[in-house]
């Protein structure tokens, strides 16, 4: 006689912790990560809800705009996004890790933000914002199954009371309709459990109790989800002095409450091109208020001194105008200029058989200098800024003694705005 051993089916706890793409978070997660992978998740779950925080403030919460980018944020992080097969783990392993990852960010950030209660009260307010908004996505039978997942009991009417209250349950509520109202459950629970639902007058009250249809459940579900959340960050913060003494967790766990995860501004990801014939149409409209001016100088004397050279030249590489078209733009200015006959512009690139104390640089990434040179080929300095004739070109605000002297009209300069005064020159 041949005995064969029947081999029984294991559930994997892991499995059955992520059947659903939506979470109430009460069992913490068992299993180990690097810690490349707990700072990785931890940052992009607080890009998730600082993403949250800021739509709160720009949009309505629950409106069009507002939903649309933080489903988009949600997809862009890979966190569990709306499914369509009633909250079943789907085959493979993109939405299980979707929910891995969220399932245990959740808990890094519960590390990071209990030490006190500032920083718990905002993460809870995230966390409650980023629930309801995956909630009310999910369909009536994927709710169900949510409560049922966690245990969450509410008592429901009997269907003789609905008929007594029908009437007063379809005036009170948007969500119930004469022909709904029959085949919807209908919870009766404290009024303090719903008191967003009370306070905008969506539900019918009586005697301490409101009466919530299954599509308003959200509101009581909250609540609960609040009240858990609470206590959970009051018991992670007495357990926190045991995790801080890994030397390891400690300042990734400090630095979380107070980083900042928003665009990087330091790296200049793509320059903007311009063109010669867009600087004209951009000085009236895009540049700023110094630089408008040295710009509306330039084109009306055809010369700017050496330090509104400086300055100019380095704007217009930073708005992104190439060598080339710097070196055309500036030979085509001054060529423009009135000299006397006996005198000739010469325009040399920086560093090509002159000498140095002869330069006077436009543009720090190669540009060139221009020097009035006579016809015998000896080039004159510059004569000193600090005289009252030289200031005719100079025109920008990097020095206050200049201020005084140059004619300002129609415009302030760098910022601050200053009256037009017509003061002669070198008066």
């Amino acid at each position: 006689m041949e005995f064969t051993r029947k081999k029984r089916f294991i559930a994997n706890p892991q499995m059955e912790l992520y059947g659903h793409c939506l979470q109430f978070y009460g069992q913490p997660p068992l299993e180990n990560i690097s810690l490349t992978e707990f700072e990785t998740f931890a940052v992009e779950r607080l890009k998730l809800l600082k993403t949250v925080e800021n739509l709160g403030v720009s949009y309505v919460k629950g409106s069009d705009q507002y939903n649309k980018k933080l489903d988009a944020e949600v997809s862009n992080l890979h966190f569990p996004y709306r499914t369509e097969d009633d909250g079943k783990l789907p085959v493979g392993a993109t939405e299980y890790e979707k929910r891995r990852k969220d399932h245990i960010s959740h808990f890094i950030l519960r590390l990071a933000y209990c030490q006190t209660e500032d920083l718990r009260r905002w993460f809870i307010q995230q966390e409650i914002d980023l629930f309801r908004n995956r909630f009310n996505f999910l369909k009536s039978n994927s709710k169900t199954e949510f409560l049922r997942r966690n245990n969450l009991h509410y008592d429901t009417i009997s269907l003789e009371e609905k008929n007594v209250l029908q009437e007063k349950l379809i005036n009170s509520s948007h969500a119930v309709s004469g022909s709904t109202v029959d085949n919807q459950e209908i919870y009766k629970v404290p009024f303090q459990d719903a008191l967003d639902l009370v306070r905008t007058r969506k539900v019918y009250l009586k005697a301490g109790y409101v009466y919530i249809p299954h599509q308003d459940i959200v509101s009581i579900v909250l609540n609960d989800f609040r009240t858990r959340l609470s206590k959970a960050l009051a018991l992670t913060a007495r357990s926190l002095p045991a995790v801080q003494s890994d030397e390891r967790l400690q300042p990734l766990l400090n630095h979380l409450s107070h980083a900042y995860v928003g665009q990087d501004y330091s790296i200049q990801k793509s320059v903007g091109k311009i063109s010669l014939e867009q600087i004209d149409p951009l000085s009236g409209k895009s540049f700023p208020l110094c630089m408008r001016q040295l710009h509306r100088s330039l084109r009306e004397n055809h010369h700017l001194r050496h330090g509104g050279r400086m300055q100019y030249g380095l704007f217009l590489k930073g708005i992104g105008l190439t060598l080339d078209q710097a070196l055309q733009f500036w030979r085509s200015e001054f060529t423009k200029a009135k000299v006397d006959s006996d005198k000739r512009h010469v325009w040399r690139k920086s560093g090509i058989a002159h000498h140095l104390a002869n330069t006077v640089p436009m543009v720090t990434h190669g540009g060139g200098s221009i020097m009035l040179c006579n016809v015998d080929g000896q080039c004159t300095k510059p004569s000193s800024c600090s005289t009252a004739e030289a200031t005719a070109g100079w025109c920008h605000a990097g020095h206050s003694s200049h201020n005084d002297v140059c004619a300002v009209s129609e415009t302030a300069l760098c910022g601050r705005l200053h009256k037009a005064t017509p003061l002669a020159r070198g008066g």
